[in-house]
């Protein structure tokens, strides 16, 4: 692993609505207003942005142009909205979730959940997703109703307000948020807490810089982080691909896939290649479902492509 670019960062992350201001407004509104008036809110801010927020919007039509190629470019800007909007749905319900006692959290859970991380070899588990669904709400939900030990494998926040935020509430919960730095501190640290027997979360459809591997994902070559395999190769604690997806009645389906086990033996780099490979046909098999809960605000395989 390594620090992420500044041009980088410019490109996933800043935009005017991504600040410590609005997110703690949008919090306060959430936790202040009645439900009814705050939907409405969000229902309204989420036009505003797909209307004012135009390359990002763009890049959502064009990343869901290869998702969903059987679409019109009406129905991709629709989904487009639609995405958006399930965003400020997600954010909303994650913040509600912060103040909600335990058999209120659990009423959030679909009975679609299928999730049973595996950690109870001694050797942890790596859970692994991508930027789709409500992953902050994945990691509240895991430390309240299952009590596992988790570790969060997170990037600063361009927004210093932000990312200060975002440790807050995950230390509430219990929940640790181990930031990347360099590439053999990162590992390290990522190696002692597996050997601790703890769940460490890893988001891994975005590459940075050497730290990638080329998989197949939608039918064209895509860069994904390479270091969750890699840790798994060197631990032998198994890759554990896990999403957190909201359905149609409101409430979240929490999926854990069968455990991923890194092959120690022949070649290295084919077994890492081997591994990311098989969470990316995972990864495309929920994107293909939920391809309104996939949160892609830059033009994806134009960067994911590259080094």
């Amino acid at each position: 692993m390594v620090r992420i670019r500044e041009e980088e960062q410019v490109r996933w992350h800043r935009h005017g609505w991504n600040t410590a201001g609005v997110v703690s407004l949008a919090r306060w509104g959430v936790n202040h207003f009645p439900r009814a008036l705050s939907d409405f809110i969000g229902h309204v801010g989420s036009w505003l942005a797909f209307r004012t927020m135009k390359a990002e919007t763009a890049a959502l039509v064009a990343n869901q142009r290869v998702v969903a190629p059987g679409l019109g470019e009406r129905e991709l800007r629709a989904l487009a909205l639609r995405t958006y909007r399930s965003y400020a749905t997600e954010h909303a319900d994650f913040f509600r979730s912060l103040s909600m006692p335990r058999k209120e959290l659990a009423s959030m859970l679909s009975p679609l959940s299928a999730f049973n991380p595996v950690c109870a070899n001694g050797r942890g588990a790596i859970l692994v997703t991508g930027h789709i669904g409500n992953m902050e709400l994945g990691g509240v939900l895991i430390r309240a109703l299952l009590d596992l030990p988790l570790t969060a494998v997170v990037l600063p926040e361009p927004d210093p307000g932000v990312h200060a935020l975002r440790l807050e509430i995950r230390a509430a919960f219990g929940i640790e948020s181990l930031e990347v730095r360099g590439a053999i501190d990162t590992a390290l640290r990522i190696r002692r807490q597996l050997a601790e027997n703890r769940v460490v979360a890893v988001v891994a459809d975005r590459a940075l810089g050497r730290d990638r591997v080329e998989v197949e994902f939608f039918g064209r070559p895509t860069g994904f982080l390479r270091s969750p395999a890699l840790m798994a190769y060197v631990t032998g604690a198994p890759l554990v691909p896990s999403f957190i997806l909201r359905q149609e009645d409101g409430r979240y389906a929490g999926f854990a896939s069968d455990p991923i086990e890194v092959t120690q033996t022949g070649d290295r780099d084919a077994a890492l290649q081997t591994a990311m490979q098989s969470f990316a046909r995972v990864l495309e098999g929920h994107v293909r479902a939920y391809p309104h809960l996939w949160y892609q605000f830059y033009p994806y395989w134009d960067s994911a492509a590259g080094s």
